[in-house]
């Protein structure tokens, strides 16, 4: 049987000690939080800005593919699904002529992902899919569009602006039918908004 000396055991015990130490100091450090800033007095109904986001120092855009939320059981087909996401597409891509499009991260990259969130007849708890960031901002009974920048490298959260002022009719039942005008209507309003808070913080 082994016997240890009082003198040891202590030494152990520093040594334990100190390895945890070391190691909540180390979980701590991967542990990130950001604070945010509620923008009022836009034109969207409502928007967060990081304090620390740095918007001068982004002169192009990496756009991410269109993110939309349906509740399960929705009666809006797949080729729906990809019409929207081009009428979105072309909106934005009109409104951002001047800007550079790229395809890669970069130090003076924005990343920008917009999504649609149907939450009419539905709650949040009914697409577990979003993400919290998301759901954060999904409001049940309507349909929400958000935008959210974040810098491609580091993929910080820079800002996030939601609107619901404008609410497309999508086929909500079978047999029923997407109105296309009241979509692409939609579109052009969202693209020009984002388009305004481009030209008012971003480097050109």
């Amino acid at each position: 049987m082994l016997t240890l000396s009082s003198r040891t055991c202590k030494s152990m015990a520093r040594v334990a000690a100190l390895a945890l130490i070391l190691a909540a100091a180390a979980a701590c450090s991967t542990v990130e939080s950001q604070s945010f800033n509620v923008a009022k007095g836009g034109n969207v109904e409502s928007a967060q800005i990081a304090t620390d986001a740095d918007f001068g120092r982004y002169d192009r855009l990496q756009a991410e593919e269109m993110g939309i939320f349906f509740p399960a059981g929705s009666a809006t087909r797949q080729d729906d699904l990809l019409r929207i996401r081009q009428i979105f597409r072309s909106a934005f891509i009109r409104e951002l002529e001047g800007y550079m499009i790229v395809q890669e991260a970069g130090p003076s990259t924005m990343r920008v992902q917009a999504s649609l969130i149907d939450l009419r007849g539905a709650s949040a708890g009914a697409m577990p899919q979003m993400r919290r960031e998301i759901q954060d901002v999904a409001r049940s009974g309507s349909l929400v569009f958000l935008m959210e920048m974040q810098d491609s490298e580091s993929g910080r959260t820079l800002a996030r602006a939601a609107d619901s002022t404008s609410a497309p009719t999508f086929a909500s039942a079978a047999g029923t039918s997407t109105d296309w005008s009241s979509v692409t209507e939609a579109a052009n309003r969202w693209a020009v908004l984002f388009r305004q808070f481009l030209d008012q913080n971003l480097a050109r």
